[in-house]
Formats: C-alpha cells, structure tokens, sequence
C-alpha cells in the first residue's frame, strides 16, 4: 500500500502494461487545454503528478485515495479589490464668486436640499438631476434643466405647477416659496448661485480639486479663502460603497453585469452584491512586472448599509459562477485518461482496483463533477501521493 504509484495496469486493447503516472499526466495537459480553449473559469485546479519510480504495489493498488463526494460544485474565482465610493466629480463655484464662508465637512453625505457650501453667506444647494445649472432660470425658459429643477421642488413638496419643460409663472411662485423656507431673497429666479445639480446625493472627498495650493486656480482651499466662478469647491463621490478591481482581459468574462459575487471585508464580514459597471477598455496596470491588459470592474452590495471600513482597503471579491447541485465528484487527479479515448478514475473496494470509464462535467475547486454507473458517495479512487 505504501508503494510509489508507478505500478503497471493493463491496456484494454493492447494488453500491455502502461505506467499510471503517465496516464493522469496526460490527462492533465489535455485538460488544462481544454480549459482554457473553452474560457471556463477554473479555481484551485490541481495539476496530476507524474509518479515517482519504484516498485509497483503486488497487486496494482494506488498508493493514495481520495472519497467520491457529493455535495454542490460551483466555479468561483477570487480577486483583490478595494472598498471606496461611486464615481468622482467636482463641484465648482457658480455666481459671481466671493469669499468662501462655509463647506460641507469632508466624509459628511449632502443630500437633495442641503447645503454644499456658502460664498458671501449665501448657500448653495443640492438638487438632483444630470443636466448642470449652467444659467439662471426664469419665466419663458424652457429645457430639460427647467424640468429636472421643477422634478426637485415636487420631491420637495412643492405644487401648484406642471412638471415639463417650461418655466411658467406658477414655476416662478413654487420657487419663491422654496426661496422663503430657506430664507433668501424672493425672486422667482433660480440659478447658479443657489443650486449646483448632481445625479443623487454626494458624499464630500475633500475641499477644492485635491491637489496644489492656489485657490483660485484648482487646489485645497478652506473658509476665508476668494473663489471665482467655475473654480472646483468641492471633489464628491456618490454616497453608495462600491468595490473595484482589475481582471486580465482574456478573463472578463467571468466578471460581466450581473454577476454575483461575495466580498469579504477587512474585519472578515461576508457580504453578497453584484458586478454592476464593466470596463470597455483594456489598459496596462501600474505594476512594471505585470503588464498585462485589464479591465476595470465595479461591484455594488445589496446592502449598501451594512458596508463597515475605511476608504481604500483592501478587499477579497469572490466571483461566483455557476453552481452545480448534489453531484458526484473527485479531485481533478484522480481522473485517468483512458487508452480508448475518454476518461475514467482507479476505483478501489475490497483489496483490488479496477478501472471505471466516467462522465466529465464541471470543474471547480480542484475538483470534477463525475457521473457513471456504479459510482456512488464515499467510494474510493486512486490518488496521487
């Protein structure tokens, strides 16, 4: 039994005696072929040893088991990935400018409504929509701007108006109600000086564009500081935690929209989301010893609220593919390449071995699903030591 597993077994057309070891090494390549010709995607795939010389065992026993097992098979794969936020922007100075006199503090979520930063004691606030405040709105104007302000004012609460495209009288008096909650001047007019847009609530990264030191131009800046208009005030992200990582093109496939998957997080908390943005360009990393093409991949959680952990940590991104349930399987080496053409494993029961032809069906784990007759759970296949 404690032999190495070189032992002869017998050719079932020629009868000649062929070495086991060279049997399950063949298999390996033609496998590991396969594989990756098919694009399947495969995790912890262990490659079949070509056996040690030796005597052979008396009686053509493997000098290693393994059970057959059932259970479910899934095609999983892990990446690193890092915990942010959705998405970047800046936020830039509208009206005249002035003095800086107050911004959302850094990490703080601004929401619709609330304030984003005030120049000269006067707030700016946030609404949503994608189309930006690029001019001060006012009776007779028409656009999908007009539209996505008088959308805000009826999520606000505000009636007595159409939402569409033009900006009517009864527009201009829901604004002048929303300008008295908030205590400014009644005009009926609304622009940049009061209202920045963004595609939903934002969370603030930090003050001015996050780089450099002239205020004017770009740069960190803070309360007291002159702003022009257009200068960045604010860079933002979405409110929403998101994972991203990089695959190898040639691997994309296992990360398309939809995907489900399980992220790990710094202090071991396992929580489920899913591949929501793909890349659509490949591009060489920062890595010098690793340049190979990759996309980027972003993952969002099903429960954004349950994501703990700093900015920027780092984090293990479980793909998860297609799951196989209650199946029969073994290690990928114990299969055997079977000289008929096909594949079979070395059943083991009662002191003897005999070889059984199988069925192939997923690979994951490091295993084979298998199926046949006669196989059952628990029944023991030739392994290499």
């Amino acid at each position: 039994m404690s032999g190495p597993m070189t032992g002869p077994a017998d050719d079932a057309r020629t009868g000649e005696r062929r070495p086991l070891g060279r049997r399950r090494l063949g298999f390996a390549l033609l496998a590991i072929v396969a594989l990756a010709g098919g694009g399947v995607a495969v995790t912890a795939l262990t490659v079949p040893r070509e056996a040690p010389s030796g005597p052979a065992d008396s009686k053509g026993l493997p000098s290693a088991t393994a059970p057959i097992t059932r259970g479910d098979l899934a095609d999983s794969s892990q990446q690193d990935g890092t915990l942010g936020h959705l998405g970047e922007r800046k936020i830039n100075a509208g009206g005249p400018g002035g003095t800086l006199t107050w911004l959302a503090p850094v990490g703080s979520v601004v929401s619709r409504d609330e304030r984003l930063y005030e120049v000269d004691g006067a707030a700016v606030r946030l609404m949503y929509g994608d189309e930006p405040m690029y001019r001060t709105l006012k009776t007779g104007d028409e656009g999908r701007d007009v539209r996505q302000l008088e959308e805000n004012l009826a999520a606000l609460g505000y009636t007595g108006f159409d939402v569409d495209e033009e900006y009517t009288a009864k527009t201009a008096a829901a604004v002048k109600r929303w300008q008295t909650s908030h205590g400014v001047k009644r005009t009926g007019t609304v622009g940049p000086d009061l209202v920045a847009f963004a595609g939903s609530a934002v969370r603030v990264k930090e003050a001015g564009s996050g780089s450099g030191a002239d205020s004017g131009g770009g740069g960190r800046i803070a309360p007291g500081d002159r702003v022009a208009a257009g200068s960045p005030v604010l860079t933002v992200t979405g409110s929403e935690r998101v994972v991203s990582f990089r695959v190898a093109a040639p691997e994309a496939g296992s990360a398309k929209t939809g995907t489900r998957v399980a992220v790990t997080l710094p202090d071991g908390t396992r929580l489920p989301g899913k591949v929501t943005a793909v890349g659509r360009t490949a591009t060489a990393g920062d890595d010098p010893q690793d340049r190979t093409p990759k996309i980027d991949i972003t993952v969002s959680f099903d429960d954004p609220a349950a994501v703990k952990g700093v900015d920027q940590s780092p984090v293990t991104v479980e793909l998860v593919g297609e799951t196989r349930r209650d199946v029969l399987s073994v290690p990928v080496n114990a299969l055997l390449a079977l000289p008929d053409g096909g594949f079979g494993v070395q059943v083991v029961e009662n002191g003897a071995s005999r070889d059984v032809r199988v069925e192939l069906g997923m690979f994951a784990q490091g295993r084979v699903e298998i199926s046949g007759p006669g196989l059952r759970e628990g029944m023991k296949v030739g392994v290499p030591s």
